[in-house]
């Protein structure tokens, strides 16, 4: 037991030292479409206009190297993973929170985008905390195709000195988003250790359609509900007569039209001119409703026909 620990030691140190393949770990795109789309979804709930994320690239490097590209002109919020015994990084480039403070304040974009080199204010930071804030649940339902993890938000930082996650010639994988809202937009990035996904490389191995294709439980009851609340009309027809159109054209005013249906007759109920239900037709507090009595077979209609009567 002890030589198989130590050996699988060993190779987990071989593998630091390498580094982690970003292609033999496809999960890991799964992973974070899903996190871009998880923001996305939070954000929705907060702002008037519509943002979107999308994944923009995937890399490996040097934590240090990494957080150097942002110093000056980004925020960080440090996260502990506790199941990983580690900590990860995720930040806000200064379009990201401009454009994230004008879309949850109601701008509608005619402004030119913000460009100044000055500190962050104590509203943005704010803001800035509360977004890490809901981070917390969108990168837990994201990785638990992998591993049931819990994010906890620990501080938030503007110099890239102070987050501190690990030495800083550490490798980690670094994913990047951009965020596009009010013909602007700007960049999130997630910093994840390397060792904190060695444990986990088998799982984000996984290529098989049916671990990478599952439907997002959220996007399908955002999706079902969206179509739950779209409104269309209905028409109900009591019976539909041809006419030569000689005839239809010697129609006057106040003159009667026999019908062949009769209290009894089906009422066809029907929307954009697709047949769904019939229906008897009856009358309740002074005004005619339909009770529902079946769906229409097509099929069957069809056949019905085309067979002679």
């Amino acid at each position: 037991m002890n030589a198989a620990h130590s050996h699988q030691d060993i190779r987990d140190m071989l593998l630091d030292a390498a580094g982690l393949s970003i292609d033999r770990m496809p999960m890991l795109h799964v992973i974070f479409d899903r996190l871009g789309t998880l923001c996305a979804e939070g954000l929705r709930q907060l702002a008037a206009s519509q943002a979107f994320y999308s994944l923009s690239s995937i890399e490996t490097g040097r934590i240090g190297d990494v957080l150097e590209m942002y110093e000056g002109m980004a925020v960080a919020g440090v996260f502990h993973v506790p199941m990983w015994d580690s900590h990860i990084i995720v930040g806000f480039d200064r379009d990201f929170v401009f454009t994230m403070i004008e879309a949850l304040f109601g701008a509608d974009g005619s402004e030119p985008p913000v460009d100044d080199e000055r500190s962050f204010s104590n509203i943005e930071l704010r803001i800035s905390q509360a977004i890490f804030e809901q981070m917390q649940k969108a990168l837990h339902n994201a990785f638990t195709m992998v591993s049931d993890t819990q994010f906890k938000f620990e501080r938030q930082e503007t110099r890239m000195d102070f987050a501190v996650i690990g030495r800083r010639n550490n490798l980690a994988v670094t994913a990047k988003f951009l965020l596009q809202a009010l013909n602007r937009g700007g960049e999130m990035f997630v910093i994840i250790p390397q060792s904190a996904l060695t444990p986990m490389r088998q799982a984000l191995a996984r290529t098989t359609p049916a671990e990478t294709s599952g439907r997002d439980p959220i996007w399908t009851k955002q999706i079902r509900d969206e179509v739950n609340r779209t409104q269309v009309k209905v028409r109900a027809i009591l019976e539909e007569r041809h006419y030569p159109l000689g005839e239809i054209a010697d129609f006057k005013v106040g003159q009667v039209l026999h019908l062949q249906a009769t209290p009894r007759t089906l009422v066809k109920l029907e929307s954009a001119d697709q047949p769904l239900f019939w229906c008897h037709l009856g009358q309740a507090e002074g005004a005619y409703v339909l009770r529902v009595e079946e769906q229409i077979n097509l099929n069957q209609e069809f056949v019905d026909d085309i067979l002679p009567r």
